[in-house]
């Protein structure tokens, strides 16, 4: 696959077909456990027009979406995460995923969530939604913060 002025990736040598197998092995590639990851292995898995969606943001496009994963890259001291689980299912790939994030002053903060992928019919990734708790996740780590927090949802929310 050649690089064109829509798909601003050059890919070297045939993709993977991504079955749950391939997902695994290339998404433990991406994160490790000394240091920033590395995501530039799966880009070419990404479509030009990849729509990528979370509790925070929603971008549009290979390029926005590269710049998402660099600012990631950026604001984080390391970044891990753990796959329990991924399932395909026709276009459809899940993960379930555990990623610890690294904060130059704060302790590591271990978010629980997981993706849906949908797979165009090239074999790349033209959709991710991202679905976790952010800030639960991340209010569970503040000692003197998350009691109060756990009681609040309790209380307003059941």
């Amino acid at each position: 696959m050649q690089s064109t002025e829509h798909d601003p990736i050059r890919v070297e040598e045939p993709l993977r077909t991504l079955d749950a197998a391939a997902v695994q092995e290339l998404w433990s590639k991406t994160y490790n456990t000394d240091g920033k990851p590395d995501f530039s292995h799966l880009f070419p898995y990404y479509h030009p027009d990849i729509v990528f969606q979370d509790s925070i943001q929603r971008v549009e496009g290979i390029d926005d979406f590269m710049a998402l994963c660099t600012r990631l890259t950026a604001r984080t001291h390391s970044l891990r995460m753990d796959l329990s689980s991924v399932v395909r299912q026709g276009d459809t790939i899940f993960l379930e995923w555990k990623m610890t994030l690294s904060f130059k002053k704060f302790p590591d903060s271990p978010v629980f969530g997981c993706s849906k992928l949908t797979v165009h019919e090239d074999g790349r990734i033209v959709g991710q939604r991202d679905y976790y708790d952010l800030w639960g996740d991340i209010f569970d780590n503040i000692p003197w913060f998350h009691k109060g927090y756990r009681r609040f949802m309790h209380k307003r929310f059941g």
